[in-house]
């Protein structure tokens, strides 16, 4: 006896509408950055250097382990930095949002 072929499941049909997403507006604000991601961008360059051969991957690896090895007096500088980011952000975003809720577009 052949099988019967089963119908698609819903969820697949989900899973095919939600690709379809809307553009994302070029001028929305940026988010904040996190203490680590501040941290990376300070030290990635050293890292490279140390370890001319390392890859994308494993220089990703060495500045997770660094990142871990430093206590919370070395980290600070960054803690701070990224809570003034968020600052940041948020007040960017709350600016974006009230020009976007306006309704005042220029375009015709």
């Amino acid at each position: 006896m052949p099988k019967e072929a089963k119908p698609k499941r819903k969820a697949a049909e989900k899973v095919e509408k939600a690709r379809s997403s809307k553009k994302k507006d070029p001028n929305a604000p940026k988010r904040a950055l996190s203490a680590y991601m501040f941290f990376s961008q300070d030290w990635r360059e050293r890292i490279k250097t140390e370890n001319p051969d390392a890859g994308f991957g494993e220089v990703g690896k060495l500045l997770g382990a660094k990142w871990k090895e430093l206590d919370e007096s070395e980290k600070k500088p960054y803690i701070e930095r990224a809570a003034k980011d968020k600052q940041r952000a948020e007040e960017e975003k709350a600016d974006y949002g009230a020009k976007a809720g306006s309704g005042d577009d220029d375009e015709e």
